[in-house]
Parts: C-alpha cells; sequence; structure tokens
C-alpha cells in the first residue's frame, strides 16, 4: 500500500471521527447504529481499513449529518484515484475493469509494458485471456463475466493495427513457458506472438531466462505515454500520473529492455517454447 494511500485513508478516518463526536455519538452507539460491531468504527477511524461508499452513506446518516457523505465520498474517490483494490473493482467483474484500461490504450499514441511470466493482454488469444479471466474471478471471488471480458480485450486488439501507434512491449522468457493454460491453448498463443514480431506497430522483447539483468524485474506495468503508469499487483492497481513516477517506471522500462532479445532472436525463443510443448 502506498504511503499517500495511507495518508489520505488516516485523513478520512480523522474526519469520520470528526463527524461522530459532533453528533455526540461514542463508537459503541454509532455502531449499533450502523449495525456493525465496535471494532469497525475503531478501524475506520484509525485508518486501518479503506470504507465503502455505502458506508459512508450509512454513517453520514447514523450521525444525522446526510449531507457530509457527499463530502466523505469525495475524499475516498480522491485516495483511490492511484490505488484502486481488485476487491472493488471486480465487484461488477471483469468487463468493467477492461473497458476502463480501452480509453486508455485509445487515448496513447506510444505505450510501453513490462511483464515477466504471463503473455500481456493486448497480445493474448481468446482462449488465453479466457483462462487468465477464470483464474482471476475464481482467486478474487469476484462475478465470472469471462466472455464478457474476453470481447472487451479482443477490441483492443484492434488498436494493434492502427498507423501511428506504437507499442513496445517487453516480457520475460518465462511467459513463454508458464503453464496457465491447457498446452494445445499456450501453443496456440505463442503462434499468435510469432505473427505480432514484424508488425510496423510492435516491438516485441523477450528477455532470456540467462539474460544478464541490471534490476530485479518485479511487477508487470504498463505506461501510457509519457503521462500514466498502470502498475499491477495481486491486491490491487496503481495508477500513477505524477512525472516523477512516470519518469521512474520508464527509467525501470528501458534498464529492462537492454536485456532484451527481439526479431529473429525473440523468434528463437518462441519456437524453442513452442517445440517444447509437444503440440502438434
Amino acid at each position: 500500500m502506498t504511503t499517500d494511500f495511507q495518508q489520505g485513508r488516516i485523513a478520512l478516518g480523522v474526519r469520520l471521527r470528526e463527524i461522530r463526536r459532533e453528533a455526540g455519538l461514542t463508537v459503541r452507539q454509532l455502531a449499533e447504529a450502523c449495525d456493525w460491531a465496535p471494532s469497525k468504527i475503531s478501524k475506520l477511524e484509525n485508518g486501518k481499513q479503506t470504507a465503502a461508499p455505502t458506508d459512508l452513506d450509512r454513517w453520514a446518516a447514523a450521525a444525522g449529518q446526510p449531507w457530509t457523505a457527499t463530502e466523505l465520498k469525495g475524499r475516498l474517490r480522491g485516495l483511490e484515484t492511484a490505488y484502486r483494490s481488485w476487491r472493488r473493482q471486480l465487484a461488477a467483474g471483469h468487463r468493467p475493469v477492461q473497458d476502463a484500461l480501452n480509453v486508455e490504450y485509445t487515448r496513447s499514441s506510444v505505450l510501453r509494458a513490462w511483464e515477466d511470466a504471463m503473455v500481456v493482454g493486448v497480445l493474448q488469444t481468446a482462449d488465453y485471456a479466457r483462462a487468465i479471466f477464470k483464474a482471476y474471478a475464481d482467486l478474487n471471488q469476484s462475478v465470472a463475466d469471462v466472455e464478457e471480458a474476453v470481447r472487451a480485450r479482443a477490441r483492443r486488439q484492434e488498436t494493434l493495427y492502427q498507423p501511428g501507434r506504437r507499442y513496445r512491449i517487453v516480457m520475460g522468457e518465462a511467459a513463454l513457458h508458464a503453464r496457465v493454460c491447457p498446452p494445445s491453448v499456450l501453443a496456440a498463443q505463442l503462434d499468435r506472438l510469432s505473427g505480432v514480431i514484424g508488425l510496423d506497430t510492435v516491438e516485441l522483447g523477450i528477455v532470456p531466462l540467462g539474460a544478464r539483468v541490471k534490476i530485479p524485474p518485479a511487477n508487470g506495468f504498463w505506461v501510457y505515454d509519457e503521462r500514466l503508469v498502470i502498475v499491477e499487483d495481486w491486491h490491487a492497481e496503481l495508477w500513477l500520473d505524477s512525472a516523477d513516477d512516470v519518469a521512474l517506471y520508464l527509467r525501470v522500462w528501458e534498464t529492462i529492455a537492454e536485456s532484451a532479445v527481439y526479431g529473429g532472436q525473440a523468434q528463437r525463443l518462441i519456437a524453442r517454447a513452442r517445440a517444447a510443448l509437444d503440440v502438434a
């Protein structure tokens, strides 16, 4: 969790405490009014738990100040501008998440990506994407709108063929071997990767397993032009738009890209992974 996010959550908690005290309510009284355990009140006021919008509505109403709900939800949106938990994002399934990303793709000209152990979404086949969405829906116990999410991701791939757009994608060799789907699906996915090498809009690099790397490869991320970075972690996405953050991730990307191979050398790595599958 980022320091900025935590500080924002603490500030929201301070405001919640103010509202409770202005109403003359104890922690226990407010908990009873909201039908919560008192521990939830304490966690929210001390910045130990992130409130849901419905929590803020209930808090404001129980304190007799329903008009403060708008202010409180504005504070919540502010602190979630950068930090977007998967729990919240996937409450309505993967499709809305994909639609939001599609907007960023269509408004960007140069897109840089790093992914260590999975094929990046914009290059995924439908079957590979289906396996990924199913796995994450199971992990997060979220709405399993897999087919809608696959279609949304497929629409994004139309941007691969639009003149004037540039994709600079670097992946780890492990992504070519990870059995996140059946072997036949992975084989078709590797064939797809071979097919995009040579597109004038795509520069695909692979970091070989034995390559010398200057920094430890870590979380996957995308850089949209020089205005936005989206970093994925198990619990959340970070949407970073400060100049310093964007500059840092551009340096990270350039450093990792130095260790990648391209063109014919990348094709050979893909072909080797494909042959290892022993699938016709």
